[in-house]
């Protein structure tokens, strides 16, 4: 299927899942002002096209009953008049998608093929910038409910390809058969002047890479112009046929934050998609701002204050003021000096703990409905230093979703990684022809592991009770080491200490002596000898 011709409705995407990706952007970004004005402005403008501009307040803000309360939430309520915003926001949902990143990622995985210099190839690979890649999906992903990655080259920049990341929010996938990427479609604002906006679109088909540029408006593709006329785009070509072998092939993968979007079910062509951490959450995450909101209006409602008698202040001068002492804590009032209560200390409360437990019970749900535990977060971090075991009872959920996402990431890392190795094989990078294209095993690695002193203390026990083989033993010291390099340190164990028993045959000692093999002649000595044999 080619790209568009023009006049299309972009994007191309359901609005249901277009509008719940956009809150779920907002929230990512942790900014006040993306989320003031997506709620604000609901149905405008993307802020992601130029300028979001001033925010404006719409008559139905200012309504009672349903529209109202849909329209306002807390971010969509107005700021009145002549005051300043004072909402605060706690960036909870960067929290949550950079943790599941990092119980996903931290460690990278690994990636195994038979061929030793295809291995050397994906080591490299891995190293020059796939882990900060899986890194960045990761993030993106748990926040907008999947990452693509995407094999590109440029040899202005590297003389091989490498794997970058593209958001959810920038592409339209076609799925065949519910879950299987047959083709998607990127696009990139390049250009945004007032209503011209101009997009760069990129199709992955199977054999298959497509380029076009398009300059419509905010909601329509428009029509099509030159790749040469601009600068971002001059270098490409508008369609790029894939190596002999790739015909199938797509050099794109795409990574669900989960197996399927409850809120997409009946949406023809969601179902692959997965969903945000923050589906379901979007009111307590708007309910935890407006608890930090209502905390700090106390704070500053409760600054002490005297009450004195205008005249008891001190007059500096004609249009100069007055002033008693500390003019800090004093607030003159039109009130007799003579009062029975002329001056007035004024002191409101600040409900410290009732916000506090507020805020607890509010990120404790949000937490749980992204399918962590608090101690993920470090709310339990206090008390003794616990064993990986303990650590692993404690954040069950966590890594029971960490072990969900891991298998919903493999497939696509693994599709990557051959595209990946079938495009070096292919010779269109001179120098890096020298693999055999593999699907790789992608294993992923233990996020908590035993301190070194636990581990040792482990394999003593089991050596003392006799259970456990040196190869076991040094399986348990060493997780991290592949099968080879644990047999050669099971082999230096074992000559250290004397236990080595070499094979027979390699030591040569039922080897037949000279003379003893059928048809082989004795080896005929010198005179010498036979003189030093008779004496």
């Amino acid at each position: 299927m080619p790209l568009p011709e023009k006049l299309v409705p972009w994007p191309p995407i359901h609005p249901a899942i277009r509008s719940d990706m956009e809150d779920w952007a907002a929230w990512f970004s942790a900014n006040p002002d993306r989320l003031a004005y997506r709620y604000r402005n609901r149905g405008t403008r993307s802020y992601a096209i130029g300028q979001p501009g001033q925010v404006q307040n719409r008559p139905s803000q200012y309504r009672g009953g349903m529209v109202g309360r849909v329209a306002r939430w807390f971010w969509g309520e107005p700021t009145p008049l002549g005051e300043k915003r004072a909402n605060l926001h706690m960036p909870l949902a960067r929290d949550i998608a950079r943790t599941s990143s990092d119980l996903l990622y931290s460690e990278p995985p690994t990636l195994k093929v038979e061929n030793s210099k295809t291995q050397e190839r994906l080591e490299e690979l891995l190293d020059l910038g796939l882990k900060r890649t899986l890194i960045a999906a990761g993030e993106s992903g748990a926040a907008l409910g999947g990452a693509y990655l995407r094999i590109v080259w440029d040899v202005d920049v590297s003389d091989r390809p490498w794997v970058s990341l593209v958001h959810a929010d920038g592409a339209a996938p076609e799925f065949a058969h519910g879950d299987k990427l047959r083709a998607v479609t990127f696009w990139t604002v390049i250009e945004a002047d007032g209503q011209r906006v101009v997009r760069h679109l990129e199709r992955h088909e199977p054999g298959y890479v497509l380029h076009g540029v398009y300059e419509g408006t905010e909601d329509n593709l428009g029509k099509p112009r030159g790749l040469e006329e601009f600068e971002q785009t001059r270098a490409l070509l508008p369609a790029r046929q894939l190596p002999r072998g790739m015909e199938k092939k797509l050099l794109v993968a795409y990574i669900p934050n989960s197996m399927f979007a409850p809120d997409w079910r009946d949406i023809p062509g969601a179902a692959g998609l997965g969903t945000s951490d923050y589906q379901g959450a979007e009111t307590f995450l708007s309910a935890i701002d407006e608890t930090y909101t209502s905390w700090m209006r106390d704070i500053r409602l409760a600054k002490s204050r005297i009450i004195v008698p205008a005249q008891y202040l001190m007059a500096t001068g004609p249009g100069m003021g007055a002033v008693w002492e500390d003019r800090e804590i004093y607030a003159p009032m039109n009130v007799p000096p003579n009062s029975d209560q002329a001056i007035t200390p004024n002191q409101f409360l600040i409900r410290h703990e009732e916000h506090r437990a507020t805020i607890e019970e509010l990120v404790g749900k949000v937490v749980r409905n992204a399918g962590y535990s608090s101690g993920t977060f470090g709310d339990d971090a206090s008390g003794p230093a616990a064993t990986a075991t303990e650590i692993k009872a404690r954040n069950a959920r966590s890594m029971s979703t960490r072990a969900r996402k891991a298998e919903l990431a493999v497939p696509g890392i693994a599709d990557i990684a051959e595209a990946y190795l079938m495009l070096l094989a292919s010779g269109m990078f001179p120098g890096y022809s020298d693999v055999t294209p593999e699907r790789p095993d992608v294993e992923f690695q233990d996020s908590v592991q035993d301190d070194i002193k636990t581990l040792a203390e482990t394999a003593a026990l089991f050596q003392q009770a006799e259970a456990a083989s040196t190869e076991v033993k040094v399986a348990l010291l060493h997780p991290d080491w592949d099968e080879k390099a644990q047999a050669e340190e099971v082999r230096r164990i074992q000559r250290e200490t004397g236990r080595l028993v070499e094979d027979p045959l390699v030591l040569g000692a039922d080897r037949p002596a000279p003379g003893e093999q059928p048809g082989e002649e004795e080896p005929q000595g010198t005179e010498a000898d036979d003189d030093a044999i008779e004496e």
